[in-house]
């Protein structure tokens, strides 16, 4: 089961996914430094040594520098937290998800409309 990851943590893991699922902790540091992040050397460690005990991703010494490799993909983490958003607040209901959705008008039409060619297209190929 892949454990849930806290906001902070999340972005280190999407710089990584970003990446192509490898990055180099200088790597990183640069990406965050783009986005405007100004966090220090041992707050990204500390962040990335519990991404590593939680199994999310390992870490490969190249000679003096550390390479983070993702364990787990971005697409089977959205997948895990999605499922427990479900159940969390919808009992497992992707329905009242997406009626949610829809009656908050967080979902256009045209979002709808590429949703359900999307399902026929998926549909079509089993």
């Amino acid at each position: 089961m892949v454990q849930q990851v806290s906001d902070s943590e999340l972005e280190l893991m999407k710089i990584i996914w970003a990446k192509g699922g490898q990055a180099l902790y200088a790597d990183i540091m640069e990406e965050l430094a783009k986005k405007g992040c100004s966090w220090q050397k041992n707050t990204v460690i500390t962040l990335l040594s519990r991404l590593v005990e939680k199994g999310l991703i390992k870490t490969n010494k190249i000679g003096r520098r550390n390479e983070y490799t993702a364990i787990v993909t971005e697409r089977d983490y959205q997948a895990v937290q999605t499922q427990s958003l479900l159940n969390k607040l919808y009992q497992g209901s992707a329905r009242g998800l997406v009626a949610t959705l829809i009656q908050r008008e967080m979902l256009t039409p045209e979002e709808y409309e590429d949703l359900r060619q999307f399902w026929e297209r998926e549909r079509g190929d089993k």
